[in-house]
Formats: structure tokens, C-alpha cells, sequence
């Protein structure tokens, strides 16, 4: 692979990245000094440079209605811009502060309707973008940092959400609850890694879910980045129906258990026979040998055929998602790494873009940002 190029102009590390998605090579990034760069791919240096913040910025968000309009999280706020007019583009039109602690990530629904913030906390906020205020606080699904958050775009009311307590949590947030919780700290017989893989809990640090317009390549699927340098696949309507054909069996007998917490037995973390729906890309597939820090599908070429993941092991691995269902059926056996890039730090946050070149965005734990070409 020929070397990437270097996008310069933060004065610290840079902490996160996102990709336009309306406008080909146009990318955010964000950093621990504060600052935003805008970067135009066809140009060499970046667009525009800001300080929007005295602290470090944790996560980054378009909005998808209005990609003018970006969302910024740094400590317990979220600061609304509007790049309409760039010349007063770098002040907030709108913030919001209803997370207590400080937040880890911020995520809009396809729909421009909600905002949801994650916290160390664990608590979920979901707000009301169109409104501007907060419309449900979800609390009790994770009893550690909750540490990401994406919303389910084929399904209007339903959140993802996992947490630094090794918990994916399916969330109703229309009701305020939990649909599933999957417990990745549970042994898991049913699909043992390979010796080498390294020891660290199933922190979930990051987790993506495919776009619609990505279906026809991904599925209706979950990529998880753990901590114990598993990339995990989890097909989130096999995963939901297990919960409905439990539940209707309970009615018929007309019983029904739940956990100490309140939440349905049908809907906790249990490793069971939905567990061979699951793809665990781990070390003896060419995996990560340290936790895995980020996960994204590609929007370059054919979008979302590509799961990249980024590690602390200095390395990015590319997925090919097309071979899910074979990987699977064969025990996953099949060759589903496509590439490899060996890097020389430890990777914060990865992005992808629509473009056929500089299409893999990387941000490690310096302040250069690396762009590279993947096909």
C-alpha cells in the first residue's frame, strides 16, 4: 500500500472523524485541542480550522437532513453549528447539556429527528432535534461508561448502545426500555478464540450499524469492536426475533419471567443457540491482537460490503461482509480479511468515504490525520 496522505492542522491528537456523506472527500475532524478541521480531499490543505471548544472533543455528527449542520460533544455538552455561512459558522446556534457526565458519543437518526449522547454515567440521552428539547433519558441498561450509540434506521424507534460493562442494550426508546441486552462478558462456548487472542475484557468501545442504502450488502447487522480484540457481527432481527418466539411461547403458557431489574428474561444477554447467527472475526482469523477501538462500513465502492476496524494494536483490518453468511455456515473458516495496514500508533477513531481515493480516514494518537486509498 503506497503511503498515506498526511491531513495537518491540529495542535494536539486528534480524537475523531467523520465523512460527508452528500459531498464526496468532504471530512471533519476533531481533536483533544478543541479544535474542528474541515477538509476538502481535492484540496491540499484544510478548508477551515476552529476552536470551538476549551476542552477535548469526543465525538463528531452531521445531520443527516442538512449536512450544514453539525453536532459537536466536549464534556457534558452537545453543540449545534451551522456552516450555512462560514464566516459565523463557528458559533453555536444551539447546546445542549442534559448529560450529567461526560459524554463518550453523539449520533443522529436518519430521520434528522433525534440526537442521542452516551455518557460515563451510562446513561442515554435521546434528544429532540426538531424541538430542542429531551425527549427520554434511558438509564439501567449499563452499569459501567456507556461508551457508543447508533440509532436502527430500518426501525424508527430502536437504539443500539454498548458499554465499558462488556453490554450491547436494544432499546425501545419511544417506551424508555430495553428490547435485548447481549452480554458479552458471558463465556461463550459456542464460539472460543483462538489462543492468542488477548485477554482483555469484551469492553464494547465502538459499534456501527449499516445505513439503509447499505442493506443489500450488509444485512440488518450490529459490528461490534471489543475490547478483547473480537470484531462481532451479530444480525440484530435474528437476534430480535429469538426474543419474540421466547415471548409468545411464555404467553401461550401463560407465564411470564422477568429479571431482577424489571427487564424480560427473554431479552438479557444470554450467549444461546442465537449465538451461531454471529460472526466473531477474532486473532485466528487475522484479527486484531489488542482491543479494537472502532468499527465502520465502507461508502466507497459498493457501500457497505466493507467492515473496517481499527485497533490499539496499531492496525487496520478490512472486512469483506459478503462472505457473512459462508463464514458462518463454514464455522468461520472462510477468508473474510481483505487487507491489512500495519500503522505506527494505536488508532482513535476511523471513517470512510464515497470517494474511489484518500477514502479510509484515520485518526491515531497523534495530531496528523492519515487518509488512505483502499479499493
Amino acid at each position: 500500500m503506497t503511503e498515506p496522505r498526511r491531513l495537518r492542522g491540529h495542535k494536539a491528537t486528534a480524537t475523531c472523524c467523520i465523512a460527508s456523506r452528500d459531498r464526496s472527500g468532504v471530512v471533519a475532524t476533531a481533536g483533544e485541542d478543541g479544535c474542528i478541521c474541515l477538509f476538502d480531499m481535492r484540496c491540499k490543505d484544510a478548508q477551515h480550522i476552529a476552536e470551538v471548544a476549551q476542552e477535548p472533543i469526543s465525538s463528531l455528527s452531521f445531520n443527516p437532513g442538512d449536512e450544514d449542520i453539525m453536532y459537536v460533544s466536549c464534556g457534558n455538552e452537545v453543540k449545534c453549528f451551522d456552516l450555512h455561512n462560514m464566516a459565523s459558522a463557528w458559533t453555536p446556534f444551539k447546546s445542549y447539556t442534559y448529560n450529567k457526565e461526560e459524554i463518550n458519543q453523539i449520533s443522529c437518526n436518519s430521520k434528522a429527528a433525534f440526537l442521542a449522547s452516551t455518557d460515563d454515567g451510562g446513561d442515554v440521552k435521546i434528544i429532540d432535534i426538531r424541538q430542542h428539547c429531551l425527549y427520554k433519558t434511558l438509564r439501567a441498561g449499563h452499569s459501567s461508561i456507556c461508551s457508543s450509540v447508533q440509532f436502527i434506521p430500518w426501525r424508527s424507534w430502536e437504539v443500539i448502545t454498548g458499554g465499558l460493562d462488556s453490554k450491547l442494550v436494544m432499546w425501545d426508546f419511544s417506551k424508555g426500555r430495553p428490547v435485548k441486552i447481549v452480554d458479552f462478558g458471558l463465556p461463550d462456548t459456542k464460539n472460543s478464540s483462538n489462543g492468542a487472542q488477548c485477554l482483555n475484557p469484551a469492553f464494547v468501545h465502538a459499534i456501527a450499524v449499516p445505513d439503509v442504502d447499505m442493506l443489500d450488502k450488509s444485512d440488518k447487522i450490529c459490528v461490534v469492536a471489543r475490547g478483547d480484540g473480537i470484531v462481532d457481527v451479530i444480525n440484530i432481527e435474528s437476534e430480535l426475533a429469538v426474543i419474540r418466539s421466547k415471548t409468545s411461547a411464555k404467553a401461550r403458557k401463560g407465564s411470564s419471567s422477568t429479571s431482577k431489574d424489571g427487564v424480560p428474561a427473554a431479552g438479557t444477554g444470554i450467549l444461546d443457540e442465537n449465538a451461531r447467527k454471529r460472526l466473531h472475526l477474532d486473532y485466528s482469523m487475522g484479527g486484531h491482537a489488542a482491543a479494537v477501538s472502532c468499527v465502520a462500513f465502507s461508502l466507497f465502492g459498493e457501500k457497505g460490503k466493507l467492515i473496517i476496524s481499527g485497533g490499539n494494536d496499531k492496525s487496520v483490518k478490512v472486512w469483506d461482509c459478503s462472505k457473512y453468511d459462508g463464514a458462518v455456515q463454514t464455522g468461520g473458516n472462510s477468508d473474510v480479511l481483505r487487507l491489512n495496514i500495519n500503522l505506527s500508533k494505536k488508532v482513535n477513531w476511523l471513517c470512510t468515504t464515497p470517494a474511489d481515493s484518500e477514502n479510509l480516514v484515520v485518526c491515531d494518537t497523534t495530531k496528523v490525520v492519515k487518509a488512505y486509498s483502499v479499493s
